[in-house]
């Protein structure tokens, strides 16, 4: 499985995005799907993430609860990410992965989000 982030660029802060990530090839019962993003020199922060058959279950991080909404597609083999109300702080480089409830076992190659103050 190979996903494809996309969406990353330079937003002014009170701004939106929406990444998106394209899983292809078969999924095969992962069904979590996520957000985490790095700075550079920072621990990994893990942003967000969707689970669940039905993708009803939700998780954020509190750094970005209220402002931030995760959500799939029925095929589950594309997830979004649309961030509302931007910070200086969200500037990083976000990948998107997917895995099972156990394990995450795979990751995107990362988009870059530059939010300038």
């Amino acid at each position: 499985v190979q996903l494809q982030a996309s969406g990353g660029g330079l937003v002014q802060a009170g701004g939106s995005l929406r990444l998106s990530c394209v899983a292809s090839g078969p999924t095969n019962g992962n069904y979590r799907m996520g957000w985490f993003r790095q700075v550079p020199g920072q621990e990994r922060e893990s942003v967000a993430e969707i689970f669940g058959w039905n993708g009803d279950r939700t998780s954020y991080a509190d750094s970005v609860k209220g402002r931030f909404t995760i959500s799939r597609n029925s095929a589950r083999n594309t997830w979004w990410l649309q961030m509302n109300s931007l910070k200086p702080e969200d500037t990083a480089v976000y990948y998107c992965r997917l895995g099972s409830p156990a394990q995450w076992n795979y990751w995107g190659q990362g988009t870059l989000v530059t939010v300038s103050s």
